[in-house]
């Protein structure tokens, strides 16, 4: 197994990759507690990795592994400071900036439970660009890589790299300080910090490259903290939306993967593994996040998720009510993958000329380019079509596109079968 930090790279076994993950987040955020500098903690976090990736394998896993990278960077960041006196009078400077603006404790008494929830919402600073927020966050934080973000975002890897550093530049320059923002300043830093989770999850839920479709660690990461935000601000209704519709999407997760490795596509999965627990709960989350008020991006999407999940079959989902529900989230958040999304229902609802004329009407849509979804559902409106040469050509489209094996193998699987059935037509 490789491990990619934007810089560190070594083979290790899959218990000490297992670590990493879990302990990356939560190392960087205690040391940007510590010390105030983002570039400094995620250089001794990357030295800490780098020390246990020379140790770990001889001596084993110690029994504390995120003490022990705490301790070492720590011990690096203090080295570095003693070397470099310029530098640690002005991180100084910055602690007591940051000191004299933490806010006073909320009237529950305590400060966000997490860290990482924490420095969420100092990388949701409004003086930051939205876009660079989430980036930092994801990259920093949340401990996915470079090419993971610029999926999220549809970007090239290298676009990416260069939003980031203008982020971390930004925070520096403008000397934002890292602390928890003051319960007024919640709900202004909500949506940053709501993009940011679903994101992350997001990245869980179909996975940016490697061998697995899915990467359960970042969704129940995701899916944590949301129900943190939860308890933390319960009478917003996005978060709710937001968790309900994770649960919605991740109650299916069981279904996704076939017996072989393979993608299982929404039609064909056993809807008896679904996880109806999480479904409930989920639709309850729907009811919480669309009472009081008019209807929020993660409300509507939740809404959209509970249609499919509450649906024997894929013949009996309410196709008219999903479009309609999409028309709403177009209205609200106007995107290409909104409309992919859209064109697909109506399809559905309509029939797959109806659906492949609107996916037509993207073809010029730059941010689509390299989106492998966009040419998968125009490679199936195709085949319903019986247009099968077409549809093996947008399929393998798509698998130039796609990330994973398991999408690989699906869409190298879909490509020959119309490929055959265009020869048996000619």
């Amino acid at each position: 197994m490789t491990m990619d930090g934007d810089g560190d790279a070594a083979v290790v076994g899959p218990r000490i990759e297992a670590v990493f993950r879990e302990e990356r987040g939560l190392l960087l955020a205690a040391l940007v507690r510590r010390f105030g500098d983002l570039d400094l903690a995620e250089e001794v976090a990357s030295e800490a990795i780098e020390a246990a990736l020379v140790r770990w394998p001889a001596d084993g896993v110690p029994p504390n592994p995120g003490g022990w990278l705490m301790t070492t960077a720590r011990r690096r960041a203090v080295d570095r400071l003693r070397r470099d006196k310029t530098y640690a009078a002005r991180l100084a400077i910055l602690q007591v900036e940051a000191d004299r603006a933490a806010p006073a404790p909320s009237p529950e008494g305590g400060e966000l439970p997490d860290e990482r929830l924490q420095l969420f919402f100092t990388c949701a600073h409004p003086a930051l660009p939205a876009e660079d927020r989430v980036a930092l966050t994801l990259r920093c934080l949340a401990g996915l890589t470079t090419p993971e973000v610029a999926r999220a975002f549809l970007l090239p890897p290298a676009t990416m790299a260069k939003r980031i550093v203008r982020a971390k530049k930004k925070i520096r320059e403008a000397r934002i300080p890292f602390r928890v923002p003051a319960p007024d300043e919640l709900p202004e830093r909500l949506p940053g910090v709501l993009q940011v989770i679903y994101s992350v999850f997001t990245e869980g839920y179909a996975a940016s490259s490697g061998p697995d479709l899915q990467r359960l660690d970042l969704a129940e990461e995701a899916i944590r903290l949301a129900r943190i935000l939860r308890r933390l601000l319960p009478a917003e209704r996005e978060i709710a939306g937001l968790l309900g519709l994770m649960l919605l999407i991740h109650a299916r997760r069981a279904a996704r993967i076939g017996g072989d490795g393979e993608l299982v596509l929404l039609d064909d999965q056993d809807r008896g593994r679904w996880d109806r627990t999480m479904i409930e709960e989920g639709r309850r989350l729907v009811v919480a996040a669309l009472t009081g008020g008019p209807p929020g991006l993660y409300g509507v999407q939740a809404a959209i998720a509970a249609l499919h999940d509450e649906a024997a079959d894929v013949a009996t989902t309410d196709w008219p009510q999903i479009v309609a529900l999409y028309d709403v989230l177009l209205a609200l958040a106007p995107s290409p993958v909104v409309a992919i999304n859209r064109a697909v229902a109506v399809a559905m609802r309509d029939g797959p000329e109806a659906g492949l004329v609107l996916l037509d009407e993207l073809a010029g849509e730059p941010r689509l380019r390299g989106y492998h979804p966009y040419p998968t559902a125009r490679a199936g409106l195709l085949e319903r079509l019986g247009r099968h040469r077409e549809a093996a050509a947008a399929y393998r489209e798509a698998l130039a596109a796609a990330g994973t094996e398991p999408e690989q193998a699906h869409l190298r699987r879909r490509a020959g079968e119309c490929e055959a059935a265009a020869r048996e037509g000619s």
